[in-house]
């Protein structure tokens, strides 16, 4: 199987598109390090949060085979 990558607002332009599977890795950290270095930089910044399986998470946790990894950007509105 695999993990999927979600990328919302910015995020998605600087990947390409919404969506990207890839191999299956131990942590977050570890996907992320094997990102091309635009994409992994963006992801690392201080304002960036991310879901797995739609939960809110903070730190590096621990991934599963199959687990969605939403990226998400900070937010305006008015």
């Amino acid at each position: 199987m695999a993990l999927t990558l979600v990328f919302l607002g910015r995020l998605e332009d600087i990947a390409g598109s919404g969506t990207r599977a890839v191999l299956p890795a131990p942590s977050l950290a570890a996907v992320i390090a094997g990102l091309e270095p635009d994409l992994a930089k963006a992801l690392r910044g201080p304002r960036i949060r991310f879901a797995v399986n739609g939960t809110l998470v903070q730190g590096d946790p621990l991934l599963a085979d199959g687990d969605e990894i939403a990226f998400l950007p900070p937010v305006s509105g008015g």
